[in-house]
């Protein structure tokens, strides 16, 4: 009786775990960074971030994601991971969309944008992007906490002068897809770009809570990314590209 009893208890304990070992090594790796970070600012910011640090260790030696609780998210168990990726892919999924009007002809930025080998020059954290053919290219960019992801994507659809939609590949670092539509304004002399990106962060959860705190929000960038594309093409800077 009581070996059974102990063997119950045992079970229910490992129950309890619903985080896989890759995210536990991530979020112990991550979570001891942004801990010491905190320490070291020695303020409120650094306060914050230590206690968010404190959380992803615990995460980290205890396997277990009061978050992946309520979701009923289990990473732990490769059979419960693949059914539960696929049951709430949407929850974990984040779209972005920012527009922005350039005063430049729209054939002249769709060509620029079209050679996607020059979007690394305009946007902060690509490092490089290598064109395999006329549909497929690979990316490299830049990941918090000074890691990186590797893609490749490719061109699911392509108006010329006015659409390109992708997606990534399978087997990719990241979950992303979007598309950029150019437009002429109604005066015709400038050209509407509206981007949309689906993207899911790397680790889930814990990879979105780590790059919002070190500034590296997917929203933020993209914004800043466009107002940069902006300046580069209206200051003829992009004509030497």
């Amino acid at each position: 009786m009581e070996k059974t009893q102990t063997n119950y208890q045992s079970n229910k304990k490992d129950s309890t775990k619903n985080v896989g070992d890759n995210e536990r090594l991530a979020s112990s790796v991550g979570g001891g960074l942004l801990a010491g970070y905190g320490i070291y600012r020695m303020d409120l910011v650094g306060a914050v971030l230590a206690a968010l640090g404190g959380a992803l260790l615990y995460r980290g030696a205890t396997g277990h994601s009061p978050i992946y609780d309520a979701l009923d998210i289990n990473t732990a168990d490769a059979s419960g991971a693949s059914k539960s990726s696929a049951h709430h892919a949407g929850r974990h999924s984040n779209r972005v969309e920012k527009h922005i009007s350039v005063n430049r002809p729209l054939h002249e930025i769709f060509d620029f944008w079209r050679n996607f080998e020059n979007l690394p020059k305009i946007m902060s954290n690509l490092e490089s992007v290598t064109v395999i053919d006329n549909k497929r290219s690979h990316w490299k960019a830049k990941a918090p906490l000074g890691a990186s992801v590797e893609w490749d994507a490719e061109i699911v659809e392509e108006q010329k002068n006015h659409y390109i939609a992708w997606r990534l590949t399978e087997g990719a670092d990241v979950d992303n897809s979007g598309s950029v539509r150019f437009d002429r304004t109604q005066t015709g002399g400038e050209t509407s770009i509206t981007v949309v990106i689906d993207y899911t962060p790397p680790a889930g959860a814990v990879g979105a809570a780590v790059a919002y705190f070190f500034g590296e929000n997917p929203e933020q960038q993209l914004e800043e990314d466009l107002r940069k594309f902006k300046e580069t093409m209206e200051s003829g800077e992009a004509k030497a590209v």
